[in-house]
């Protein structure tokens, strides 16, 4: 039996789904990314030392740009032994895992089979996504 993984993605969680010899299993990946709305510091507009000016902007970006790495990877690590991939979910983070399959040229990238954009969905509504995408 192949071991197929839909993974339901976006900037907070993770959802991954595992249909293998008709058992399913469900894991949930939590992401520690820093959201702009909450940045305790958006009201600062930086620091002056001297004439230097430093932007907190930058240091709040580089930071969020690794810890969307580190999520993406902990995704990945979570599906490596599956023959099959299909990815879904709202906004850009399931093309950003998409990107980050593709650019690592793991034994990953040739199983995906499908990326497509979805709204927020309950757990249930997920598996049986997962299930009709592999059904048809």
């Amino acid at each position: 039996m192949k071991k197929q993984a839909g993974i339901w993605i976006d900037s907070t969680k993770a959802i991954i789904v595992t249909l293998n010899g008709g058992k399913e299993s469900i894991t949930e990946i939590q992401s520690d990314l820093e959201n702009r709305v909450y940045h305790d510091k958006e009201g600062d507009k930086g620091s002056f030392f001297g004439n230097q000016h430093i932007d907190s902007q930058k240091s709040f970006d580089e930071r969020k740009k690794h810890q969307t790495n580190a999520y993406l990877k902990d995704v990945i690590s979570n599906i490596n032994g599956a023959d099959e991939l299909y990815i879904f979910g709202p906004a850009d983070t399931k093309t950003k895992l998409e990107k980050k399959i593709n650019e690592d040229k793991s034994a990953i990238a040739s199983k995906l089979k499908s990326v497509e954009t979805a709204d927020n969905m309950t757990s249930n509504q997920i598996v049986a996504k997962v299930k009709k995408f592999y059904n048809q």
